[in-house]
């Protein structure tokens, strides 16, 4: 897609990023970010409950360049979590770690996500550690590893499958629950496959792996034809359904989400919330073709 890397540069633009919490959800984002406060992500949440759909809302946050942010940032992920608790909702939380001070200060990160995680293992529920980019992998798996020591079923993590890395690293986490996708930030030839034939290849190689080491797996696709070889290879391997789900974005594919919900296996939904939607926005648009019209659509019925 010749527009990717546009997106994927204005996604990092921080001027855009600060004038867009000015603007609202505008530009279509409001399709697909379910809302700027815990009260609308909850009340999307329990929509999908309806539907047969479970969910896991991000208070979307980035840039974060001071204590104080993330500190402000850790707070807001564990009144979400209370939320969750409070409504009944079936739904856990992601998020991601430069929201909680990676870039500020290791430590303060570790901390602030140690905060997050045990608070999630009081309520029984779980966090995911979204993935960044490659920069920002070995530290998040660093930080992964230190806070299963201590809450091993509390966190997972995500691993992309464009990273030369990926087979690696599946093979190092086996038993933990992993989100697998295949990437969405711009990554150099060095670190990342750039074939998509190649990147889709290697996905389900990954998802393969992950599975047959028993280890609880969140297939994250919106690809058809990656869902239908999961679910014949897991049923030529028996394994259960209970082992593993599939996970798709807010305001994407809704038919087929309740499609596979009806089939009995998990569908686990992404929701997105909070002011800080703009590089959210950007990367999806980078995503698919589709993603541009869809957006236009959006910011044309205003």
């Amino acid at each position: 897609m010749v527009l990717r890397p546009m997106f994927l540069y204005l996604s990092k633009n921080k001027v855009l990023n600060r004038s867009a919490k000015r603007w609202g959800l505008r530009m279509g984002a409001k399709q697909i970010v379910a809302g700027v406060t815990i009260d609308d992500a909850m009340t999307a949440v329990k929509k999908l409950n309806e539907f047969g759909l479970v969910a896991t809302v991000d208070h979307l946050g980035e840039f974060i360049t001071s204590k104080e942010e993330a500190i402000e940032s850790t707070t807001y992920c564990i009144k979400t979590l209370e939320a969750i608790a409070d409504t009944g909702v079936t739904c856990n939380l992601s998020l991601k770690l430069t929201q909680l001070g990676l870039d500020v200060e290791r430590e303060l990160c570790y901390e602030n996500m140690r905060k997050i995680v045990g608070r999630a293992a009081e309520l029984g529920n779980f966090v995911r550690i979204d993935m960044e980019d490659f920069a920002h992998c070995q530290q998040t798996l660093d930080i992964l590893s230190t806070l299963r020591r201590e809450f091993p079923r509390s966190v997972g993590t995500v691993i992309q499958a464009y990273l030369y890395r990926a087979k690696q690293d599946i093979y190092d986490l086996k038993g933990v629950n992993l989100r697998l996708v295949k990437g969405a930030y711009k990554e150099s030839p060095q670190v990342a496959i750039q074939s998509k034939k190649q990147i889709d290849e290697n996905y389900l190689s990954i998802i393969k792996q992950h599975l047959k080491s028993g280890s609880y797996t969140a297939i994250a696709t919106h690809d058809h034809v990656i869902i239908q070889k999961v679910k014949a290879f897991c049923r030529v391997e028996k394994i259960p359904r209970s082992q593993f789900e599939f996970q798709m974005l807010y305001g994407f594919r809704k038919e087929l989400q309740e499609k596979i919900a009806a089939e009995g296996y998990t569908m686990r939904i992404y929701v997105p919330y909070g002011t800080d939607w703009y590089g959210y926005f950007m990367r999806r648009l980078a995503e698919r073709p589709q993603n541009v019209s869809f957006a236009l659509r959006g910011l044309l019925s205003k």
